[in-house]
């Protein structure tokens, strides 16, 4: 629907790539009005971001409301992650070509009216349909960081950025705290009712209270490249969502996830045959580039673990003499400490960033996850060891969301934002499938013969989000030092770059490159 929108046999547009025409740190070209700016992003990224994770508290009210299986209910979450994982590059990369605000506005239109089906929704069917529309609303977040690099004075990028990286982060975890309230004291149909407003303040600014930026990359959009990522990204994310149910050694799990394999590859190769490539490779090279992407896969798994691990754990009855025996509401309170952090620190990466480069803020920031979950992987039988690990896991995932999207952008130039970004989104998703499959399997083969999870299967979910959590740091170390990232980045014909930061001396993972060797402790 919307590629048919934007789709034409060849893209034009007023800017050219690499043009600064517009752009803030040009000298006629500042822009006014940066605060309502940021705020209706915020307001479009907030709403996505709940909707994504408000369902999954809600599942079995939904199946028993629907009066269907909650394995049938559970397409509706499926629907949504499938649409946006296909949808997010392909929009990402229109609004490198035709103008990110007028992607964004078709974006948050049809999320408007996904939204709006599903809080009418009067059966199973309508709900996914509706869902598959919202999941379009996956491209915010990269449409919203190139905006924001477009449009705002070159020194407020980095604190603007890290700001809207942590309200994404925030929104799903809103969504899990407000979904027990809502379902308990209205009904299910006011999971959608209410961001639904949120969205319509958000769509309503982007159409009067933004300017377009003339910041583009015109072209062909890549439609062979596109289908086979599509592929892909479908196989891979249903053999993940599906395989606990379907069964990790089933045919079609097995099939599935041979098939993404394979179409991967073979997107690789089309990519970079074809002279207008949906995702440029050769962004994929930088090391600036491949390793965030690598550590937003990594950290999209320890963050949806917490999300699964931590409410099972409240919610299981006292009597087991390891639960708490929370109700849904309460539970979902135990995860304001972590929503509170990544407000706080968000932001605060984004100053770091200014000051010393996106290394230090996700370095530190994968080991405060790691610390976030080795707490209750040691002993969690007592409240105060919950709400420190959450405070530490959201400080962490604040810290490190920021200093990705920071870290994207000052690698490839603002033409490419779109797409690089896209492919971290992606990676965040991926990464985030991955994680709930696996914590949810770990729960599972951890049950008593009623079908309570263990103790020992929430110690064990715990380290495994802590191990994970540590290859995080490992990846955060082989991004290049402040002084190779900025020659990297001159390299690739980024024109926007901030002053070269201080350099603190980070460890730093060496890649046998005789230069990198030379500047890696600059």
């Amino acid at each position: 629907m919307l590629g048919a929108f934007f789709m034409t046999q060849t893209i034009v547009g007023p800017g050219t790539a690499g043009s600064t025409e517009g752009r803030p740190d040009a000298p006629t070209g500042r822009r006014t009005g940066g605060g309502l700016l940021v705020m209706y992003l915020a307001l479009g990224g907030l709403a996505f971001a709940v909707l994504q994770s408000l369902v999954a508290p809600a599942m079995s009210t939904i199946a028993g409301d629907l009066k269907v299986t909650t394995a049938s209910a559970s397409w509706i979450l499926t629907a949504y992650l499938l649409s946006a994982s296909v949808l997010t590059p392909i929009l990402g990369r229109l609004g490198d070509m035709v103008g990110k605000r007028r992607v964004l506005i078709a974006v948050l239109a049809v999320l408007a009216l996904g939204t709006l089906l599903a809080a009418l929704a009067p059966n199973l069917g309508v709900l996914i349909v509706a869902r598959a529309l919202q999941g379009a609303a996956g491209a915010i977040m990269p449409l919203s960081i190139g905006m924001v690099r477009d449009e705002l004075a070159r020194e407020k990028v980095s604190a603007t950025v890290g700001l809207l990286s942590a309200i994404f982060g925030v929104g799903a975890g809103v969504g899990i705290v407000a979904a027990g309230p809502i379902v308990e004291h209205l009904s299910w149909h006011w999971l959608f009712w209410l961001p639904l407003v949120l969205v319509v303040v958000a769509l309503l600014g982007a159409i009067f209270g933004m300017k377009e930026s003339p910041v583009r990359k015109p072209g062909k959009l890549d439609v062979l490249g596109t289908a086979i990522l599509s592929v892909s990204l479908v196989s891979l994310l249903l053999a993940i969502s599906k395989g606990q149910s379907w069964g990790w050694a089933s045919a079609q799990t097995i099939g599935l996830l041979a098939v993404g394999a394979v179409t991967m590859i073979l997107f690789v190769v089309v990519e970079l045959r074809v002279s207008e490539p949906l995702v440029d490779m050769r962004l994929m090279k930088i090391r600036g580039v491949w390793a965030t992407d690598l550590v937003a896969l990594i950290l999209g798994f320890a963050m949806f673990g917490s999300f699964l691990l931590v409410p099972t754990l409240l919610q299981l009855p006292a009597a087991t003499g390891y639960g708490y025996g929370k109700s849904v509401s309460e539970a979902g309170l135990f995860l304001l400490p972590t929503v509170v952090s990544m407000v706080v620190f968000g932001p605060l990466a984004g100053l770091l960033v200014r000051k010393f480069g996106p290394k230090l803020p996700l370095f530190l920031g994968a080991v405060a996850v790691v610390g976030g979950f080795t707490l209750p992987a040691i002993a969690h039988n007592v409240e105060w060891q919950v709400v420190v690990s959450g405070l530490a896991v959201g400080a962490g995932i604040g810290l490190a969301f920021a200093a990705m999207s920071n870290a994207i952008i000052e690698s490839v130039p603002a033409t490419q934002t779109g797409e690089a970004t896209s492919v971290n989104t992606i990676a965040r998703t991926i990464g985030s499938s991955i994680g709930a499959a696996v914590v949810a399997a770990v729960i599972t083969s951890n049950s008593t013969p009623r079908g309570l999870p263990t103790d020992a299967a929430f110690s064990t979910g715990f380290w495994v989000c802590a191990g994970v959590a540590v290859l995080a740091v490992v990846a955060s170390l082989a991004l290049p030092s402040a002084h190779r990232r900025h020659e990297q980045a001159v390299a690739a014909g980024v024109d926007d770059l901030p002053p070269e930061p201080a350099e603190l001396h980070l460890p730093h993972l060496h890649t046998g490159h005789h230069r990198e060797q030379a500047t890696a402790g600059r």
